[in-house]
């Protein structure tokens, strides 16, 4: 199994503050630490991880073995696969403003991580979104910054963020939330924010506000360009249809081809659901593979590149022992008793910070005081 990424793993997930709402972590856990746990266990099983490498199109061929799916890569690069499974997501929605690229990746952020927070430690920040994702980060932002000016459109809170959110936030002193209102203009530069203008849809008022950093989480659109000319039907907003084959609930209008977590229609918008969606695939993708064996893959056609191209070092029997380690298994790959080996994380040291087993985070000096109780 071959796993490609533009970015890095753990998608919008992985650039959470915190994530409250996920089975078995009562005191909530930072995005990048869930989502590096989660590609140790990938690696564990023998997943190869290509990231960055970002798919342009997809394409369906008629071909003489079963690896009928043909990925074109930015680099040029060709990967052929008997199944392909869609999870690219969704990318961040951006305010109709006319110089916001002037301040992306400086002043203008779309997550809230504890990088951003101690860079905008002890200052005034602006975050525009009414949404869970909104709420987690204007929670986040309280404990490190002076004041956190919550900007939304409606009139309130309630109708888009859970009821637990809207409780913390208008119990922080230092937010203030202001309601019916839009972002219409940034000031600065050099790529350097100096105040945000803001106008009142109730008194038509236009206000300045002296903010440094500013805050986006109004939403998310379909990450499905790249299925453009691939036959795979979207809805009218551009996300995957899947559903048709009962057989095979999440697999799209072509055959070997499936749709999981934000990028499929209907989909349950949150962490927990796409990870069950991704142990709902496996059994669908065994279920389409189950067929006679066929007669041996023929050589790559000129200019393909397959998985066993992109990662010459697949076969290396150096890489292999220690994955072998990494599953825990050495002759009998099902043991379970004490005698197999506990996972090699040695090799990267970030990684096994992050897959540590969790200490009480209840404790933290650095959590919320809300997080501070059991």
């Amino acid at each position: 199994m071959l796993v490609l990424d533009c970015r890095a793993f753990g998608g919008q997930a992985g650039a959470s503050a915190r994530i409250e709402n996920y089975l078995g972590f009562p005191t909530g856990i930072t995005g990048f630490a869930l989502m590096a746990r989660a590609h140790n266990q990938a690696q564990k099983f023998g997943v190869e991880m290509a990231i960055p490498n970002e798919v342009k199109s997809l394409q369906g061929q008629t071909v003489s073995d079963d690896r009928r799916f043909l990925l074109t890569l930015a680099n040029k690069q060709r990967v052929r696969a008997c199944a392909v499974v869609i999870a690219s997501g969704a990318r961040y929605r951006c305010l109709d403003l006319e110089n916001l690229a002037d301040f992306e990746g400086s002043c203008v952020h779309y997550w809230a991580s504890p990088l951003e927070g101690r860079l905008c430690a002890g200052q005034e920040v602006a975050l525009v979104g009414g949404g869970d994702s909104a709420g987690q980060g204007a929670v986040y932002l309280s404990s490190q910054v002076a004041k956190v000016w919550l900007i939304i459109r409606g009139p309130g809170l309630e109708a888009n963020m859970s009821r637990y959110l809207v409780e913390r936030i208008t119990a922080r002193p230092n937010v203030e939330i202001l309601t019916e209102t839009t972002v219409t203009a940034l000031e600065g530069q050099d790529g350097v924010l100096e105040a945000i203008r803001c106008r009142s849809h109730r008194s038509a008022e236009e206000a300045k506000l002296a903010i440094r950093h500013l805050f986006i989480f109004i939403g998310a659109d379909p990450n499905t360009e790249w299925l453009s000319r691939s036959g795979v039907m979207l809805d009218d907003k551009g996300f995957v249809r899947a559903g048709a084959n009962m057989d095979r609930a999440l697999e799209t209008n072509l055959p070997g081809v499936f749709a999981i977590g934000d990028v499929r229609s209907g989909s349950v918008k949150r962490v927990a659901a796409a990870v069950g969606e991704g142990a709902q695939v496996v059994a669908a993708l065994h279920a389409f593979s189950r067929k006679p064996a066929t007669e041996a893959h023929p050589p790559p056609i000129p200019g393909d590149t397959d998985a066993q191209q992109m990662h010459p070092c697949r076969h290396n029997s150096r890489r292999d022992a220690k994955r072998a380690r990494l599953r825990g298994v050495l002759e009998d790959r099902f043991a379970m008793g004490p005698s197999a080996p506990v996972p090699d994380l040695r090799s990267c040291r970030l990684l096994r910070q992050f897959a540590e087993p969790p200490r009480h985070e209840a404790f933290s000096p650095d959590a919320p005081s809300d997080h501070r109780r059991l």
